[in-house]
């Protein structure tokens, strides 16, 4: 099987939680496979949620935005290039003063964020045949001559994304494998604490986080999954999704 490989980072990424807003806004600590379809949509030329809208209010009903009715399908897996799966974090306050954003007195909304600092990752897109033949051979075409019909970005328009290293892989199907080096959403897993077995060597380390998985039909909003990386051993993986090995690593697709 056949994948389209590259490096995905910047120099920081938000990727907004929209359930706590009250101080500051949080980050999730990964990119989450929405906003990589996001950004694997700036790079096509695929709509987003705002052309959505001006659908909707031109009567015209999509159900999905036009990135994710046209990628949603996409077998992806991420791996992250941090110690432990965590990145490092920093708070940042700014203010907006047009006088349009706050009803405070002056009109100063005071902005309070958490962003990821120099976030990486390695992004697999496996081609499987899930989306359309000419859609999916237009993002290699240009993903792979770094051509990008808008600037793709982390989570918002001030977080730069940068991609290189890209190239087509060769990856191998597995059905035994005992280490996932990618993360892998919880689906009917266990993990082997007891032997302290890792893939690594290192001091065993489990990290989790519930992240959005799909968009719901009836009002897009995320549906969430809880998402695993770990260096420990991990079975019942015929109960996961596909899982392919790429240079003796084996990594999970969803």
């Amino acid at each position: 099987m056949k994948a389209l490989m590259f490096e995905l980072s910047g120099r920081t990424a938000f990727f907004r939680k929209p359930d706590v807003n009250s101080y500051i806004n949080f980050t999730y600590n990964h990119i989450h496979k929405i906003a990589l379809l996001g950004l694997l949509g700036t790079i096509i030329g695929l709509g987003g949620y705002n052309k959505q809208y001006k659908y909707r209010m031109g009567n015209r009903n999509d159900v999905y935005p036009e990135f994710y009715q046209q990628l949603k399908d996409l077998k992806v897996s991420i791996i992250p290039l941090c110690t432990n799966g965590v990145f490092q974090k920093s708070n940042h306050v700014f203010c907006n003063t047009t006088g349009f954003a706050s009803k405070e007195n002056g009109g100063t909304l005071v902005i309070r964020e958490q962003w990821l600092e120099k976030p990486a990752w390695k992004i697999f897109i496996l081609d499987d045949g899930s989306i359309d033949r000419i859609v999916f051979d237009i993002l290699v075409k240009n993903i792979m001559c770094m051509q990008c019909k808008y600037i793709p970005y982390l989570g918002k328009k001030n977080h730069l994304a940068i991609i290189k290293e890209c190239s087509i892989v060769e990856l191998d199907e597995v059905h035994d494998a005992k280490f996932i080096y990618s993360m892998f959403p919880r689906f009917n897993y266990d993990i082997k604490h007891q032997d302290g077995k890792t893939h690594d060597g290192g001091i065993p380390y489990v990290f989790r986080e519930y992240l959005p998985l799909r968009l719901r039909k009836e009002d897009n909003a995320y549906e969430y999954q809880e998402f695993i990386y770990t260096n420990v051993e991990v079975c019942y993986l015929q109960k996961l999704y596909s899982v392919y090995t790429y240079k003796n690593c084996s990594i999970a697709f969803y």
